[in-house]
């Protein structure tokens, strides 16, 4: 099922290799797949070429975290949220703080 789902992908990327959304579920898909490499060359894209495309950081943030470099992960969380903000995207934001605080050590807990 995933292979034809990623087949599928592939064949919407041939039509469009522009499509923000296409490389966004591209890599996602490498990521659930476990296919590391796959996953970082579509998020870095991603970034490269649709820099104002938020959803992205959120989720290469998370991959740098997996593969244990967060110092990078800071850095895309940081630039994630100057893009939300620029884009009145609270929301994502949000998100992207969350992620931010945590991977920086700023979260706590009230004991």
């Amino acid at each position: 099922m995933q292979s034809t789902r990623l087949a599928k992908l592939l064949e919407f990327l041939s039509n469009d290799p522009n499509d923000p959304f296409v490389l966004y579920a591209l890599a996602t898909e490498y990521n659930n797949s476990n296919d590391v490499e796959k996953a970082f060359e579509y998020y870095l894209k991603l970034t490269a070429e649709h820099p104002d495309y938020v959803g992205t950081y959120y989720h290469l943030g998370k991959l740098y975290e997996k593969q244990q470099q967060k110092e990078e992960a800071i850095t895309t969380y940081q630039k994630g949220m100057a893009v939300a903000k620029n884009k009145r995207d609270m929301h994502a934001f949000s998100e992207l703080q969350g992620a931010y605080n945590s991977a920086a050590g700023l979260d706590y807990e009230d004991d």
